[in-house]
């Protein structure tokens, strides 16, 4: 990879997708330090004239002004969540199958590899395009690079569909769950343990708790022509003073991914109705998204790229395009089954066939 006077790292775009993915893999950008890879990014872009570049913080931003009647906004994020011995990147085969190995070829540098190599070479795409590229997505909301971008410059987020490249296996996933995380807490009253008939223990009240979650039964709802599964689940429990002090509160952490005909309002009241002789509070609240597929150039996206538009499980940024009134999809190369795990790995083929794909669509005329 060649390096500036700087030594700021420069993406080679002239490579192939697969190269230029693990090129971008193999600059570490755990949420909270993506400033080299956005470094990158802008430098390796800079000499194309077709492309107007705008930063904000470690969020990367490319458009084309060419005049089109439409426009298409095509985003992804450039952070993964920490290491686990699985950097530098390297080839695989497996079960006869070629992967590239690595933190982030799934989450989702793969598709971001798409993307830059595709802006890079459209410079007369048949709808105008803005290209993002974003920090802190592993993390919380609050730090969402994208958020940020929303509120610092909504004036780019002006378009008539929006691509997300989070990973679904190079197939079109269309909006997602919203996502809810609560903490539910008891309470009773501490005793030294050999006289816990004098305490209220605060942990045992979590017992109705606990068996309310294992006997839920998750929804699955249609929504436009989707179907989506529900999920509520304790994702932590904590509680207790010390081995001879009975327990005056504990706590269940519970996580509940509700189906985007759902509002997060209406999420939070379901809570209330499982467990509302509890006390309750809201930890973190992301909308779904509806999926977006009835829109003109989310149908045209479809039957270029082929196949059956899939429900999105978890949350993706594609919500935060949808409450700002513009359709959008999930469509990027990788299993979500292998985001975020020690060996996360991308299949080559699933790379070059999401590029193929945008890029025909990109260029189609007529």
């Amino acid at each position: 990879m060649a390096q500036t006077d700087t030594a700021t790292p420069v993406l080679d775009l002239g490579a192939s997708s697969i190269d230029l993915t693990r090129q971008i893999c193999d600059i570490e950008s755990v949420s909270g330090n993506e400033t080299t890879l956005a470094d990158a990014i802008v430098a390796s872009l800079e000499g194309f004239a077709h492309l107007e570049i705008i930063r904000d913080g470690d969020t990367v931003v490319a458009r084309t002004n060419l005049g089109r009647a439409e426009r298409v906004v095509i985003a992804g994020h450039i952070d993964t969540v920490p290491l686990n011995n699985n950097l530098p990147t390297h080839f695989e085969i497996i079960d006869g199958r070629d992967y590239l190995w690595g933190r982030g070829t799934v989450d989702m540098k793969a598709g971001v590899a798409v993307q830059l190599k595709l802006a890079a070479e459209l410079a007369d795409p048949s709808v105008d395009l803005t290209w993002m590229w974003y920090d802190h997505e592993e993390v919380s909301a609050a730090l969402n690079g994208l958020g940020r971008l929303a509120a610092n410059r909504p004036d780019l987020f002006v378009g008539d569909f929006a691509i997300l490249g989070e990973p679904s296996n190079s197939q079109i996933e269309g909006g997602c769950n919203g996502n809810l995380r609560i903490e539910v807490r008891t309470f009773g009253l501490r005793a030294h343990s050999a006289r816990g008939w004098v305490g209220d223990n605060a942990v045992h009240k979590l017992a109705p708790i606990l068996n309310t979650l294992a006997g839920y039964q998750a929804r699955e709802v249609e929504v436009d022509g989707l179907v989506y599964r529900e999920g509520l689940n304790a994702v932590g429990i904590s509680g207790g003073v010390a081995g001879n002090i009975i327990p005056d509160e504990a706590m269940v952490h519970i996580n509940y991914r509700f189906a985007p005909n759902r509002s997060g309002d209406e999420a939070i009241a379901h809570m209330h109705e499982l467990f509302g002789e509890y006390d309750i509070t809201v930890v973190d609240l992301a909308e779904g998204a509806r999926p977006g597929l009835d829109a003109p150039l989310a149908q045209q996206f479809l039957e270029a790229v082929g196949g059956v538009a899939k429900p999105k499980y978890g949350w993706t940024d594609v919500a935060r395009f949808s409450a700002l009134g513009m359709p959008a999809v999930n469509f990027g190369p990788g299993d979500p089954l292998k985001a975020h795990a020690d060996d996360e790995r991308v299949l080559l083929t699933q790379i070059t066939e999401c590029e193929e794909a945008l890029r025909v669509w990109l260029m189609r005329r007529g």
